[in-house]
């Protein structure tokens, strides 16, 4: 090798080995991924299909850490059930289950011949119990997602006002603000109105709204989005074990008699999911609501008390909400 290559080459050498090792350096303290989300969901899973596409949008989401599930209203045993086998033929079988409080319901189960093909998960306390201990374990770091009547949440709040209130946030889906129910959005608003998920257990939701937790709620006024026939088809068409559950389970659902509804779900509790996910799909406004004795929510004079959603971004939402359960 001539002289003046190797006088070169010994000029260039040290200085690119220092790149390299700035660069290694560089890359092996680079910013953390984010933080993941812990969060314990309270789901009357099993009436409505929505809850089954709000589990499987959590499921399929990188920014959760799932605690546990705890079921709501009516057969909180058959619900469990149902998670149970949702859990297990997707690969989150570990994930705890805590039966919830049994209470009388008058909304059909309309996905119980699935979730009677499920069994009772292992032994844990019973929800209330099971999301005290979680928040003891958790201080601050939980957000709980109540995506069914809050008698759960309500009991909780009755046996440790001061635990409960070391949450991080709960974000729910409930309430109607400036808009009730409608079955479809090119046709003039309805009134506000008695929203199913608080008017089922008022109390609790009073419980929930005076104890000092910060809330964020998506009311009905953000929350009627409809999933059309293409999405579904795209969806349905999927091949993956959690599309091929939630197939199963959309058509126990169009099967059962419901008078109120179509074969086109409405995906009420997948806003909130959606919204810890991307806070862009649902800005917030700060807002005092208080829960009166018949059950509606009602805007009022005073500091806020909530966060809420009354607009929802369609397409932002819709494309996440796709894209996830695609992979």
């Amino acid at each position: 090798m001539p002289a003046w290559t190797r006088n070169i080459l010994n000029a260039i050498l040290p200085a690119a080995a220092v790149t390299l090792a700035l660069l290694f350096a560089q890359s092996t303290h680079a910013a953390p991924a984010a933080a993941t989300e812990q969060v314990i969901v309270d789901t009357d899973i099993g009436d409505d299909i929505d809850d089954a596409f709000a589990v499987a949008l959590l499921l399929n989401s990188p920014e959760f850490e799932i605690l546990g599930f705890t079921t709501a209203w009516g057969d909180t045993g058959l619900r469990a059930q149902l998670l149970e086998r949702l859990l297990r033929e997707t690969g989150h079988g570990k994930i705890p289950v805590a039966r919830g409080i049994a209470t009388t319901s008058m909304t059909p189960f309309t996905q119980a011949r699935w979730a009677q093909r499920g069994s009772l998960p292992a032994q844990t306390a019973p929800a209330a119990d099971f999301l005290l201990q979680q928040i003891r374990l958790h201080p601050g770091q939980i957000t709980l997602i109540a995506l069914g009547p809050l008698t759960n949440i309500g009991a909780a709040i009755a046996r440790d006002p001061a635990t409960f209130r070391q949450l991080k946030r709960v974000v729910l889906m409930g309430g109607s603000v400036r808009v009730g129910y409608r079955k479809s959005e090119y046709v003039a608003s309805r009134p506000p109105d008695k929203e199913y998920n608080i008017a089922a257990d008022t109390p609790a939701a009073q419980k929930l709204f005076s104890s000092g937790v910060p809330i964020v709620m998506m009311p009905l006024d953000s929350t009627q989005v409809r999933l059309d026939a293409v999405e579904r088809n795209a969806l349905f068409g999927h091949g993956s074990a959690l599309t091929d559950a939630l197939t199963l389970l959309y058509h126990q659902w169009t099967d059962s008699y419901q008078p109120w509804s179509s074969d086109t779900p409405t995906l009420f509790d997948v806003v909130p999911v959606a919204y810890l996910a991307d806070r862009r799909i649902c800005p917030t406004t700060a807002l005092r609501i208080a829960v009166d004795p018949e059950g509606y929510t009602r805007e009022e004079a005073g500091a806020a008390n909530a966060e809420v959603c009354l607009a929802l971004d369609k397409p932002r939402f819709l494309d996440l909400f796709t894209q996830r359960l695609l992979q």
